[in-house]
């Protein structure tokens, strides 16, 4: 099947997209791939829909909001595809299937009392009608409903990236978006998967928050300031830390407002310094033996010098730290790629999610189809 992917992460910066040819197992062929920003407004009312949605409890109906931020993301889609489409010559009937993400305004991991929940905003049936392709979503609801962690889910593309590029397992993948998640290949193939924690959530927060623009660029900020050691362990004290994986995080799980009394320099470093301290955290996980020697980094974090310096480092003699780009991988793409992977594998009824990956008991399938 050849796929259009999308991905809007939370950061709220942009619609991303990429073409893939697959059968869900493999991948035949990679088309062209590229993003177009959010508007201001769509992003406005999507920060407004997230601050809601934080607040809305269990037995509570859906917030009214809700209706209005699916249509305004479907729009967005629809708009930056229209126009990704022309640049690169094609049109909608180029496409056996959309698969299509959808933007989280809430994430609860499972407890021990009660399931998690999960919301990915989309309106399929508008983004189906509008381009006559069928539409994948939803990727996440079922396997929460299973007791699972419902994220993350492209492990299983991970897989199948490093496959097509002939990489020998054990290899990991990490994801630097609004939070960190990596998978580790195995060497039978297996997979452990989950949250390492926050990555440039926290930062952009910080740096929005003071007037300093979207994000620290390039890690000046956090280049010119000083770790706060007691902050940093503060942070790193938390019980997500020591809970087992399977596991997985929402942007704010950790509070913003603990580096309110330090400058933003020092702030950046701080968080940044977390970012990678709780990334090298998560090779405890796995036996000595097992660890990768190689470390493929995606996402925007990947553009963070400092970060990647600081990656180095803490993985020296462990695992070589490498960007995606540099094995000619698309590394701001592999999420909008998952997708449009995920989306091949829910039209062929593949599993999706899986014990080493979510938590949930056995491999299950997940996701819902639309059509026009």
């Amino acid at each position: 099947m050849r796929i259009l992917g999308f991905m809007t992460g939370t950061s709220l910066d942009a619609v991303d997209m990429a073409v893939l040819d697959t059968d869900g197992e493999d991948i035949q062929a990679f088309g062209p791939a590229g993003e177009r920003k959010l508007r201001e407004a769509t992003r406005e009312l999507l920060l407004e829909t997230t601050a809601i949605a934080r607040g809305w409890a269990r037995d509570e109906p859906e917030p009214s909001i809700f209706a209005e931020a699916r249509r305004a993301v479907s729009d967005e889609h629809l708009q930056a595809a229209e126009s990704f489409l022309a640049e690169h010559g094609l049109t909608w009937t180029n496409f056996d299937l959309l698969g299509v993400h959808g933007q989280t305004v809430l994430h609860e991991r499972p407890t021990a009392e009660r399931i998690g929940r999960t919301v990915q905003l989309l309106d399929a049936e508008h983004m189906a009608k509008v381009s006559g392709r069928p539409v994948a979503f939803d990727f996440r609801t079922a396997d929460v409903a299973a007791g699972g962690e419902g994220a993350p889910l492209a492990p299983i593309y991970h897989a199948a990236r490093t496959r097509a590029s002939s990489l020998a397992a054990p290899v990991a993948a990490l994801n630097l978006g609004g939070v960190a998640n990596v998978t580790f290949v195995k060497a039978d193939g297996d997979l452990l998967a989950f949250d390492t924690g926050p990555a440039n959530g926290m930062i952009d927060l910080v740096v929005q928050a003071r007037g300093a623009g979207r994000f620290d660029e390039g890690g000046r900020l956090a280049m010119a300031g000083t770790v706060h050691r007691d902050v940093l362990a503060a942070l790193l004290a938390r019980p997500y830390f020591a809970s087992r994986p399977p596991k997985s995080l929402d942007r704010f799980d950790f509070p913003v407002e603990i580096v309110d009394v330090l400058s933003l320099e020092d702030a950046a470093a701080t968080l940044t310094a977390f970012t990678v301290a709780s990334v090298a955290r998560a090779y405890d996980w796995l036996p000595v033996e097992a660890r990768p020697r190689r470390l493929i980094v995606a996402g925007g974090g990947r553009h963070n010098a400092h970060m990647m310096l600081g990656l180095s480092e803490a993985l020296a003699g462990v695992s070589e730290v490498v960007s995606a780009d540099a094995l000619g991988w698309r590394g701001d793409a592999i999420e909008a790629e998952a997708f449009a992977f995920l989306a091949a594998r829910t039209a062929r009824g593949l599993p999706i999610s899986f014990p080493g990956t979510t938590g949930v008991a056995s491999p299950m399938t997940g996701g819902r189809i639309v059509r026009p």
